[in-house]
C-alpha cells in the first residue's frame, strides 16, 4: 500500500514540474512576441514621425525648406538591444548581430537626389548660387541642400563584415564635432547620419563646439533646431576663436560617456558604424580605433571608397602618407590591423585613456601636427592604436580650404617643434634637417608636457620606430638617397622648347613651351627632379608624370605623388636620351609643331625622343636596381 503511494506522489510531483516547465516556456514566449510587436510599432511611429518631418522616405528624399524655417530632423531611433554599459576590459563573451536591418531596408528603397551614394548635379540656372557658396565652403553647398538630410548611402564594407557579431555590452559614446562656420546642411547631416545608424542606448550625446563661428546660422537658428528635434545634440558655443584642437578639447571636457569619438563637421557616418569602433576599447580601454575614411565627392556628394586600408605613417617633414598592410593583415580583411599614426580628426577613445594622456597638449595651436602628438603618446605611453575595416564614415575632402589664414604666424611650424620635442628624442634632427627654420622657432613651455612623459613612464621614440613604425624608414629614409636627376627637360629635336607643366592642376595634361632659361622674363614650370622613388615632379610641388593610359601616344598628366611606381614610374637613360614610362617600357614623346607630349613605343631613330636633363647624377642611375624606396 505504501509504495502505492510513493508512487503516486512520484506522478504527481512530475506532473506539477511539467507544468510549471510549459507555463514558464509559454510566458516567455508572449512575451518576446508582445516586445517584437513593441518594437516595430516603436519603429513603424519613429518613421512616420520623420515623414512628417519631411525627411524623406522609401518613395524619395523631401526638399529642404529654407534656412529662416530649417526642415526638422529625425526622432531618434530606440534601437532593440542588451542594457547600456560596459568596464572596460570586461571579458564578456557573449556576441550579437548588431545590424538594424529595418532601417538598412528601408534606407535600400530610397530613391532621389543623392540617395545611395549615386553622384547628384545641379541645373545650369543654378550657376551662380552654386558659384557664392562654393567660395565659402569648398565645396557645392548648394548641391548639399538638395539632398536629403538622412540620404541613404551604399554598404561598401566587406562583405565579411555583414556577418560579424561584435560584444553584446559595449560603452557609451560622446560624439565630439568641432566646426567653424560649417554649411547648414552639411553640419545637420554629419549629425542626423550618427543618430540613425548608432544603437540609441549606446549614443549619449552628440556635441557640436561652435568655434565661434560667424555665419548667422551657426548660433540662434542652430540652438533652436538642436532643442526642437535632436534633443541628443547640444552646442557647444566657444566664447572666441580657439582652433581646431582647443574646440576638441572643449568638447571632450563636456562629454559625459565612456568613450570619447571626435568626427569631422562634414562627415556621414555609415552602416553599423559603432561596434566595430568600440570593441576594441571594450576589451582594452588602452586602445584608440579608426574607422575607415571614405570620399563623399566635393563637386557631386558622390560616396565612394578611398581605398581597402593602409597604415598611417609621415615622412620627415611631417606630412602624412601611408605605408601598405602587413602580410597577417591582409589575410584578415575584417579584424582590426595596427597603425602607427591616424589620419587626423575621425577617430574613437575611451575618456578615461584619453585623460590620462593629458588630452591634446594644449599648447597646440589652430591646427597641425595634434594626429602625431596624440599617436605618439598613445603608442610611446602603453596604448594601442588601431583601424576598424568595418567602420566606415565618409568625409568630404575640400577642393581648398575657404578659411582666411588666422593670422598667427608659422602656427604649425610651432606645433612641429612642440611634438618634436617633446616626443621625438634624436629623431627630431631628421625634421629639423628638412626644415631648418624650426629650430629657431619658439615651442612655448614644455614643462607639463615632459613631465606627464615621465609621470606616464613612456618609451622611447626609437622603440616607436623599431617596433610600431618599423617599415616607415624604407619607404620615407630619414636620410634620402640622392636623386637621380634635375633641372629643364629640353627636347634634342626642339632645343628651344621644354617641358613645362604650367602650374596645372591634377588630372591635367601638359606639353611644351619655349624654354624659360633661354629668355628670363618667360614664365612657367620648367624645373623638375626625377626623384629617388623614381617618379616626375615639378620642384616645390608634390604632384608627378602620371601615364593612366594603355594607348598608342597616351598623354602624360599630372597627379598626386602616390610613390608606388606603377604609373608614375620613370627612368631615365642617358645612353638613349630617352625618359622610360612603366614597366612595359614606352618612351616620352612629342610633337613640337603642336608642343604636345605622350607616351609610345621606344624607337632608336626617333629624335623626337631624345631629352636633355640639366642635371644627371650618373651614379645614382648606375644604382638604380638598388635605389628602391
Amino acid at each position: 500500500m505504501r509504495r502505492k503511494d510513493v508512487r503516486s506522489a512520484c506522478r504527481l510531483a512530475a506532473l506539477a514540474a511539467l507544468t510549471v516547465a510549459g507555463t514558464v516556456l509559454v510566458f516567455r514566449a508572449v512575451r518576446h512576441l508582445e516586445a517584437a510587436e513593441a518594437r516595430d510599432e516603436a519603429a513603424a511611429a519613429a518613421l512616420a514621425r520623420g515623414r512628417a518631418l519631411g525627411l524623406g522616405e522609401a518613395g524619395g528624399a523631401a526638399p529642404l525648406r529654407p534656412l529662416d524655417d530649417p526642415a526638422p530632423g529625425p526622432a531618434p531611433r530606440v534601437a532593440p538591444g542588451p542594457a547600456p554599459g560596459i568596464a572596460p576590459g570586461n571579458a564578456t563573451v557573449q556576441r550579437i548581430d548588431w545590424h538594424d536591418y529595418k532601417r538598412m531596408k528601408l534606407d535600400a528603397a530610397r530613391r532621389g537626389p543623392g540617395e545611395q551614394g549615386k553622384p547628384a548635379f545641379l541645373d545650369d540656372k543654378d550657376a551662380q548660387q552654386k558659384e557664392s557658396l562654393y567660395k565659402v565652403n569648398g565645396f557645392n553647398a548648394l548641391l548639399s541642400d538638395r539632398i536629403a538630410l538622412d540620404r541613404a548611402l551604399p554598404d561598401i564594407r566587406h562583405k565579411g563584415c555583414k556577418a560579424k557579431r561584435y560584444l553584446s555590452r559595449l560603452p557609451t559614446v560622446s560624439v565630439v564635432v568641432p566646426f567653424h562656420n560649417e554649411h547648414w546642411t552639411t553640419l545637420l547631416r554629419t549629425a542626423i547620419s550618427v543618430i540613425n545608424r548608432s544603437p540609441d542606448h549606446l549614443l549619449k550625446e552628440v556635441i557640436l563646439v561652435d568655434d565661434h563661428s560667424t555665419k548667422e546660422h551657426c548660433g540662434a537658428p542652430l540652438d533652436r533646431y538642436v532643442e526642437e528635434h535632436l534633443p541628443k545634440v547640444r552646442v557647444l558655443h566657444l566664447p572666441q576663436r580657439s582652433g581646431l584642437i582647443r574646440a576638441r578639447l572643449a568638447g571632450a571636457r563636456a562629454a559625459s560617456a565612456e568613450v570619447l569619438i571626435f568626427l569631422d563637421s562634414h562627415t556621414e557616418a555609415n552602416v553599423n558604424w559603432l561596434p566595430p569602433l568600440l570593441e576594441p576599447i571594450a576589451q582594452d580601454y588602452r586602445t584608440c580605433v579608426c574607422p575607415f575614411i571614405d570620399v563623399i565627392a566635393f563637386e557631386t556628394f558622390e560616396y565612394r571608397a578611398q581605398d581597402e586600408g593602409a597604415r598611417g605613417a609621415f615622412d620627415w617633414e611631417f606630412f602624412y602618407k601611408r605605408l601598405p598592410l602587413l602580410p597577417d593583415d591582409l589575410k584578415h580583411p575584417t579584424e582590426p590591423f595596427k597603425s602607427p599614426v591616424m589620419a587626423g580628426g575621425l577617430f574613437a577613445i575611451s575618456a578615461k585613456f584619453f585623460w590620462e594622456l593629458g588630452g591634446y597638449d594644449s599648447g597646440l595651436d589652430i591646427w597641425g601636427g595634434e594626429q602625431y602628438e596624440l599617436s605618439f603618446k598613445i603608442w610611446q605611453c602603453g596604448g594601442t592604436m588601431v583601424d576598424a575595416p568595418c567602420s566606415r564614415v565618409g568625409h568630404i575632402y575640400r577642393k581648398f580650404a575657404p578659411f582666411p589664414n588666422p593670422g598667427k604666424g608659422d602656427f604649425v611650424g610651432r606645433n612641429y617643434r612642440r611634438v618634436a620635442e617633446v616626443w621625438m628624442d634624436e629623431y627630431k634632427e631628421y625634421l629639423y634637417n628638412r626644415r631648418p627654420h624650426y629650430r629657431k622657432i619658439d615651442p612655448g613651455d614644455l614643462t607639463e608636457q615632459k613631465a606627464l612623459r615621465k609621470k606616464l613612464n613612456c618609451k622611447s621614440f626609437k622603440w616607436f620606430m623599431k617596433n610600431i613604425a618599423f617599415d616607415l624608414p624604407k619607404k620615407y629614409p630619414p636620410v634620402e638617397p640622392p636623386d637621380f636627376a634635375f633641372g629643364e627637360v629640353r627636347s634634342v629635336a626642339a632645343p628651344e622648347l621644354c617641358v613645362d607643366t604650367l602650374n596645372v592642376g591634377a588630372d591635367e595634361p601638359f606639353g611644351l613651351a619655349l624654354c624659360v632659361k633661354d629668355e628670363p622674363r618667360r614664365k612657367g614650370e620648367q624645373n623638375f627632379t626625377h626623384t629617388w622613388h623614381k617618379d616626375i615632379r615639378p620642384n616645390t610641388r608634390s604632384i608627378c608624370w602620371d601615364v593612366s593610359s594603355l594607348a598608342d601616344r597616351a598623354p602624360v598628366n599630372l597627379f598626386g605623388c602616390h610613390g608606388m611606381k606603377g604609373n608614375q614610374l620613370w627612368k631615365y637613360n642617358s645612353e638613349q636620351q630617352w625618359l622610360v614610362h612603366g614597366h612595359n617600357p614606352r618612351c616620352l614623346d612629342c610633337d613640337p609643331g603642336a608642343r604636345r607630349i605622350y607616351v609610345t613605343s621606344c624607337d632608336e631613330s626617333s629624335s623626337t625622343q631624345k631629352w636633355r636633363i640639366e642635371h644627371v647624377d650618373l651614379k645614382a642611375l648606375a644604382n638604380w636596381d638598388h635605389a628602391d624606396p
